[in-house]
């Protein structure tokens, strides 16, 4: 599911775990995903913006060293075609299961397995591991199905998986700090299993999916050959399980949304319709934060004043928060927009009337705001809102407050919204995988692959045609809904996010030049939470009941 980051794309949740070893790798703004994997190289980058589509990505520093070495080890980064890698049979682990939703009993299938993609010579060259859990209701081969992923890129869908809509959950004490072992694993009320079969897909080269044969990472590691992956699994998945009569859904979290809005597209091209596409905390756009353009302050704005709203830092205080950032949207858009497009030319009387406002939105002062040109950059606000108090801010979770060592530095020590978790979901999948699906693992699970990362093709074939240097996955998400006037979009978005902030994704999804009869077809939902916005118990209620309403209205229109 690093998110934002400063790069190009800077808005993709990684998280990062090779063997017992388990990391959010996320790329802060600033930060150059392709320095060094040192600390050094990681606070000289942090010091200065970035450009490039791998922005949006993890800073490899930021990783535990034990995943950086398997990463370096990765034999499917880059195999010779002399040394072709063993081809695994096709497996699965499959195991039966009840579990009690909304007061009634739901028997399930559980399968963990992987399924081969093959060239066009029949040559295998990837293995892909998924799970499934499907319903053993009646009429099973018409049922929703959803295909569910997490992003990266070079991201397994661990987070997802344990943490969302499974038959079994991972519990946290979101936002507080989760204590170690032991954790709790449990039946998961807020499944969806009553409503979608679901079935969660490892990347190439991340979680258990491996590049074998003959194959290399770059036959994977780009935007057109993730989706190039993707879209053959689910056909392949749809034939093995005889499903292509099932309503499809995709649901992808952070860059996951970028490739389930262009996996929409590529799919239609390939006969395959969707219901729905379901995007959690979205990147849309990976050009939007070019250097030298304002739109990243504008979008990131809204954000902040969420932030102080929660932490206390608005005196007074606003007792509405969804009418607070009514107001803060309009400022945004409006005068603080139209003083940025100014740029050297601003007046020093507007420039303090804007500094001065920003600063009642953000809790900094205006002087700080005027430091920093009117544009505060994300890493720098996660230590500067909470400064005095040493204490710093979680960045795909703002509610979450780590202990930085001083107060005198520029970017926090580390995230706390990732190290308050990671724990929990790393032993969760071992349990899960062993307790209850049965499954031997070939070897270490890879929540994230640092090569995928760093040898990613950022460039995409759009929908148009044209080739693009980075991708607009807005774009092909719009094409696809003209040409399927029933495909329907609903928008996930955590107020806290600062991965990527909800004001982008607004921006995003209402420049999409959609004809006024398709409008409707995309929705929105706003949580009071982060990136992962399943973390909290009631975030994931209510998630549950929004998406459970979004599968229900497409079920009654079909009729």
């Amino acid at each position: 599911m690093r998110a934002c980051f400063r790069k190009l794309v800077r808005g993709l949740i990684v998280i990062g775990l090779t063997g017992n070893a388990f990391a959010v790798v996320a790329q802060d703004e600033g930060a150059n995903a392709n320095a060094a994997p040192t600390e050094e190289a990681a606070s000289a980058a942090a010091a200065r913006p970035a450009s490039g589509p791998a922005a949006n990505t993890p800073r490899a520093a930021e990783r535990p060293r034990t995943a950086r070495a398997s990463a370096a080890s990765d034999t499917a980064s880059g195999v010779k075609p002399d040394n072709a890698i063993p081809v695994p049979p096709e497996t699965q682990s499959v195991t039966q299961h009840s579990i009690k939703l909304d007061g009634k009993k739901v028997d399930y299938t559980a399968t963990a397995g992987n399924l081969l993609l093959r060239n066009n010579a029949g040559q295998a060259e990837a293995s892909i591991f998924y799970v499934a859990y499907t319903s053993d209701a009646k009429h099973a081969a018409t049922r929703p199905i959803t295909f569910l992923f997490n992003g990266g890129p070079g991201a397994g869908s661990m987070f997802l998986l344990m943490g969302s809509f499974g038959p079994k959950r991972a519990h946290t004490s979101s936002p507080a700090i989760t204590p170690p072992a032991p954790y709790v694993l449990a039946d998961n009320p807020d499944s969806l299993l009553g409503t979608t079969d679901l079935v969660f897909i490892d990347a190439p080269g991340a979680g258990f999916s491996r590049i074998v044969g003959r194959a290399t990472g770059k036959q994977f590691w780009g935007v057109d050959e993730d989706l190039g992956a993707f879209e053959r699994f689910i056909e392949r998945y749809l034939s093995v399980n005889q499903r292509w009569n099932s309503p499809k859904y995709l649901l992808g979290e952070s860059y996951g949304t970028a490739r389930a809005a262009m996996l929409a597209y590529r799919l239609s091209q390939n006969n395959i319709a969707l219901n729905g596409v379901v995007l959690m905390s979205s990147v849309l756009n990976s050009a939007t934060r070019a250097p030298g353009t304002d739109l990243e302050a504008v979008s990131y704005l809204p954000t902040y004043a969420a932030i102080a709203w929660y932490h206390d830092k608005l005196v007074p205080k606003p007792p509405d928060l969804h009418a607070y950032l009514n107001e803060v949207r309009a400022f945004a858009a409006g005068p603080y927009a139209e003083a940025l497009a100014k740029g050297d030319a601003l007046p020093d009387s507007e420039r303090d009337a804007i500094a001065a406002r920003v600063a009642g939105y953000t809790g900094l002062t205006a002087e700080y705001v005027k430091q920093t040109r009117l544009e505060i950059w994300p890493s720098r606000f996660r230590k500067q809102l909470l400064r005095g108090e040493s204490r710093s801010l979680g960045r795909y979770d703002a509610r979450f407050e780590g202990i930085d060592y001083d107060d005198a530095a520029e970017h926090p020590d580390y995230d706390a919204s990732v190290t308050s978790v990671a724990s929990a979901f790393d032993a969760a999948l071992h349990q899960h995988l062993v307790q209850d699906l049965h499954f031997e693992a070939p070897d270490a699970y890879r929540v994230f692959n640092d090569s995928a990362l760093t040898q990613w093709n950022w460039k995409h074939r759009a929908s148009w045609g044209e080739q693009l240097s980075q991708p607009y996955a807005a774009g092909d998400l719009a094409a696809a809904m003209r040409q399927n006037p029933r495909l329907r979009v609903l928008s996930l978005n955590g107020y806290f996010d600062l991965a990527t902030p909800f004001f982008q994704t607004e921006y995003d999804l209402s420049h999409m030049g959609l004809d006024p009869s398709l409008r409707a077809n995309v929705q929105r939902a706003y949580y009071p939470t982060g990136h992962m916005i399943y973390l909290d118990d009631a975030a994931l209620h209510a998630l549950k009941s929004d998406l459970t309403r979004f599968y229900k209205a497409d079920d009654g229109a079909s009729r």
